[in-house]
């Protein structure tokens, strides 16, 4: 299933629109642990990954039309 450009740019933008947040450094500090915690997750092979279309549908459920 190719993913239609509305479904590509879907994350992205909302990513973009909530980059705001990342100003403060106290929220940048848990982030980046966060992120840290979950590569070594994922290094470790305890992460289950989760296919593109679906990450995609659940996406678009959650987004305004």
């Amino acid at each position: 299933m190719d993913p239609s450009p509305k479904q590509r740019l879907a994350l992205p933008g909302f990513l973009l629109e909530n980059a705001d947040s990342a100003s403060d450094p106290e929220a940048e500090a848990l982030w980046d642990s966060e992120i840290r915690n979950r590569i070594r997750v994922i290094d470790e092979g305890r992460a289950t990954g989760v296919a593109y279309g679906n990450v995609m549908r659940e996406v678009e459920r959650r987004l305004p039309p």
